[in-house]
């Protein structure tokens, strides 16, 4: 049994904006159901402080050139029971809303500092530096809010095995050269092959360059973000330290995430009675004020952002909902795609729908609700909507890059023909190539058997936490072989 501290800046469902909540919400669980001793560690929030039930202080940590203390709060991951420990400093960290954004919808100026802070306090707890007699044998760190962690640890004598876990490497918090300065970094990580970063100071490459093994979200993806096209300029790092990447899949919450039980939603199925689908489907219509019909319903859910291929949907919007189907939106993000897809659901009010916001329950209701799910990422680490998709019979069409690609078989007449198609893939992002894959899936909606074969195909398909948490356990013992290998010092001194 390992000690394993997984850090991260949400989890689900104390505090979520996108995939990464979710899997810190699951993985831990899953690792706990391992026999595994995992603390999961996360800021303490407002709204986390409330969703985590009673917390009590058990530990505090001093911040350097300050005065005042972090206080680690305990409480316990709702449904799961996983220990978990926010870190409380109200000035960077007590703030409403989102975790990374003002009311403005811009990015907090500080938050090179919160998140220096909430390195530090996850450092001290790793090293046991926290007063609560407790020190990790892997810290798994995900994203560039978490990245400073293996750089600082990377420095100690005796130190934690690193696992640091890429979920959208577009996210790389890059701040001004001054910030390194203003943080109070050690000097011996600023250089190129460190956290300098063509002159500016990289969060992400703390944990880049400096953790024991590296994890993406996808198999596809890992491969991918060691090109030019998906590197965003640190393919070159990943190339080199390829021998050190895996690419593990994310699962999801079977739990959560099924229509058989889902208290989220009105009429409840299974791949042996889909027929009560279609209450779902009028419900959804009569909620989103669509009329009832039996034409394709196209479900979407999430962020609208250029990487979730809003651009292309809404280049064909007119086009799209010209043809026998309805669409229902629900997100937010980019305010000029939020403008341009209430103009179009203004000039289709009886086609399209759109809800700004996330609403988890909605979420569920249109997974369940819809007949096809729409997913034109252009790019996508991993993915959990078309999982969650597939679970509900809901075939999701899907541009086939990073998790899409290896979750999803084209509906090609083989793949009919094998009983293997889940859904529909195409291979170039442009709204010419969308518009037809979705008359691809309007041509097969008007043949019912092969369609419900489809979403039978989809529903059998299992993607759930135990496999990857497994396969997670394998990079920890990798990591920490790694870690004795290095001895002292820089994990992973310039080459």
């Amino acid at each position: 049994m390992s000690k394993i501290l997984f850090a991260a800046s949400e989890a689900h469902p104390l505090i979520k904006t996108g995939g990464l909540a979710d899997v810190s919400g699951s993985l831990p669980a899953a690792l706990k159901r391992l026999r595994q001793a995992v603390r999961l560690v996360i800021p303490a929030y407002p709204q986390a402080k409330q969703r985590a039930g009673d917390l009590k202080p058990v530990g505090s940590i001093r911040l350097p050139g300050s005065t005042q203390v972090m206080t680690v709060l305990e409480g316990r991951m709702p449904g799961s029971g996983v220990i978990v420990w926010l870190l409380d400093y109200p000035p960077a960290f007590g703030r409403e809303g989102n975790p990374y954004v003002g009311p403005d919808g811009r990015d907090w100026p500080d938050n090179a500092e919160r998140f220096a802070l909430f390195c530090r306090g996850v450092v001290a707890i790793a090293q046991d530096r926290a007063g609560l007699d407790w020190r990790a044998d892997v810290v798994h760190c995900n994203d560039w809010q978490t990245g400073l962690v293996p750089a600082l640890l990377s420095l100690e004598t005796v130190r934690p095995a690193t696992v640091f876990t890429i979920h959208n490497l577009s996210y790389q918090g890059i701040f001004p050269a001054e910030t390194f300065v203003r943080l109070g970094l050690p000097h011996e990580l600023w250089h190129y092959r460190g956290l300098e970063f063509f002159n500016h100071l990289s969060f992400i490459k703390g944990g880049l360059v400096y953790a024991d093994r590296l994890s993406t979200v996808s198999p596809t993806y890992a491969r991918e973000i060691q090109t030019p096209e998906f590197g965003y300029g640190l393919d070159g790092l990943l190339r080199h330290r390829a021998e050190a990447l895996r690419g593990i899949l994310n699962g999801i919450d079977l739990q959560e995430w099924d229509p058989a039980h889902d208290p989220h939603i009105p009429c409840h199925y299974d791949a042996e009675h889909l027929t009560a689908k279609r209450g779902n489907k009028r419900a959804l219509q009569e909620e989103l004020g669509l009329p009832a019909s039996d034409q394709l319903l196209l479900g979407s859910v999430g962020r609208l952002v250029e990487q979730k291929g809003v651009d292309l949907v809404i280049a064909c919007i007119d086009r799209l909902l010209e043809l026998p189907l309805q669409l229902a939106v629900v997100g937010s993000g980019d305010p000029a795609f939020e403008q341009a897809l209430q103009e179009a659901a203004e000039r289709h009010p009886h086609k399209m729908s759109l809800r700004l916001g996330y609403d988890e329950g909605l979420a569920h209701r249109v997974e369940a609700g819809a007949d096809a799910f729409l997913m034109p990422s252009r790019f996508e680490p991993c993915g959990l909507n078309q999982l969650y998709s597939l679970r509900y019979g809901t075939p999701p069409i899907v541009h086939a890059v990073g998790g899409l690609a290896d979750t999803v078989v084209d509906a090609s007449p083989e793949a009919l023909k094998e009983k293997r198609a889940t859904g529909f893939c195409f291979y170039y992002a442009s709204p010419e190539v969308l518009f037809h894959s979705v008359e691809r899936a309007l041509a097969l909606y008007e043949k019912p058997a092969l369609w419900e074969q489809l979403a039978r195909t989809g529903m059998a398909q299992v993607f759930d936490w135990r496999s990857s948490a497994r396969q997670y356990l394998q990079l920890y013992e990798e990591a920490q072989a790694a870690a004795r290998q290095t001895g002292a010092g820089l994990a992973h001194p310039p080459a």
